[in-house]
């Protein structure tokens, strides 16, 4: 899968599931280039989600509601996942 279509599909899953009033998806694979365990295909997304429904949550709440959402995502093409709630 390439970068564009994991993003689009990311962002809609997310969007379908939790209240966003703003969300912005970078692509950081580079950071992770030449990491152990790092596999082409395989991504690591930074998540700026603006959210009042995640905000309400703990920081360990809300990583899990995004982590369930994103199962299949995580499984198969996303190696690292960094988000950032406000």
């Amino acid at each position: 899968m390439n970068i564009n279509k994991l993003i689009a599909i990311v962002k809609k899953k997310l969007q379908d599931q939790i209240l966003i009033e703003k969300i912005n998806i970078e692509d950081k694979t580079f950071l992770h280039k030449n990491h152990p365990g790092n596999k082409e295909g395989k991504y690591h997304l930074k998540l700026s989600i603006n959210s009042a429904e995640l905000s309400k949550l703990n920081r360990v709440e809300s990583n899990k509601k995004i982590y369930k959402i994103l199962d299949v995502e995580l499984k198969e093409h996303i190696h690292s996942l960094q988000i950032l709630i406000s």
